[in-house]
């Protein structure tokens, strides 16, 4: 049976309280400690586009809100591989706000004596995904030679510009090349594959990954241009996993005024749901939106966008999210 439990944190003073678990259907509320987390699993440590929520220099009601104190702050899209008997953990994206998300995801870990992740695993090369790479250098954490698995694009990328170079010249990170649909086992219980995707791809490939232990997969696609141009069929992927984090980064068409929004492309929301409308109830409570944009109201407390995504048997990928693995 697969279960999805989801944990509301409060970072400051390092408690977690979970709230409600799923299997094939969502439960009724449930209050729980730490000693109560799976094994192994993955904890959403951000659910907002590159550039975060609120956005640097938005002035519409999306952001303004936030500064009104009616939102609170979304951390850029991020997830970390727990393993709580290896006392391991990988990131998947290096943010902007890598910082906080570091220090978030060590009240997941039973030892918390160095912040360093055992690896770090990116999509591409677009700047919420692979920017905080930096804090990793001297002029800030000085880790030591923490492995970043990357396809092989980003890895010339990050080997040939600066200041990403210096990352490896002094040892902070030391390269992984990934290739697609090829696994790396980063334990002997947890699993990593990569899945080219198609993206605006100016400086690297992009790539989803099905992250999975000895029981279960996990499908995370924060970004694609649109599910049609993939050479794989979404649904059917989505039928070989127990869940699947996907591409929310929009809800509708004509959500930034005044500019084209063929020049991000992404499959909107609504173009989701219409696709995976014909979907089982089972493999619809599979899917979960993540990676959302400033204006997206799926990033809102309440919004009716986000109620209407639930009520069609849908998810939101919300901070402090866990799913067993």
């Amino acid at each position: 049976m697969f279960v999805r439990i989801s944990i509301l944190y409060i970072p400051v003073f390092l408690l977690l309280s979970l709230a409600g678990c799923k299997a094939d259907k969502k439960a009724s509320a449930m209050m729980a400690s730490e000693k109560e987390l799976p094994e192994r699993f993955l904890v959403v440590l951000g659910v907002a586009q590159d550039a975060g929520y609120p956005q640097i220099g938005c002035t519409k009601e999306c952001c303004t809100s936030y500064w009104k104190g009616q939102e609170e702050k979304k951390h850029v899209t991020c997830l970390a591989l727990v393993d709580r008997i290896a006392n391991q953990y990988w990131l998947f994206e290096a943010t902007p706000d890598i910082t906080h998300q570091l220090h978030s995801v060590q009240s997941y870990l039973i030892t918390k004596d160095d912040y360093s992740p055992d690896g770090i695993f990116i999509t591409h090369a677009h700047i919420g995904h692979y920017s905080g790479l930096m804090q990793l250098g001297r002029e800030a954490m000085g880790a030591k030679a923490v492995p970043v698995w990357t396809m092989p694009r980003l890895d010339s990328f990050l080997l040939n510009n600066g200041p990403w170079s210096q990352l490896v010249a002094l040892n902070n990170i030391q390269l992984q090349t990934l290739h697609a649909d090829s696994t790396v086992s980063v334990n002997p219980s947890l699993k990593v594959t990569p899945l080219k995707v198609p993206h605006r791809d100016e400086y690297s490939e992009t790539v989803g990954f099905i992250i999975q232990s000895d029981k279960k997969k996990v499908l995370f696609i924060p970004d694609i241009d649109k599910w049609e141009k993939w050479e794989k069929d979404i649904i059917a992927e989505v039928g070989k996993v127990d869940m699947a984090l996907l591409d929310g980064t929009f809800y509708k068409n004509g959500e930034l005024p005044g500019r084209d929004m063929s020049e991000v492309p992404h499959p909107f929301v609504e173009e989701s749901l219409q696709k995976f409308s014909a979907l089982s109830s089972p493999e619809k409570s599979k899917i979960i939106f993540i990676h959302f944009n400033h204006t997206n109201p799926l990033l809102k407390k309440e919004s009716a966008e986000k109620k209407n995504v639930k009520a069609d048997g849908f998810d939101v990928a919300e901070q402090g999210m866990v799913i067993e693995l």
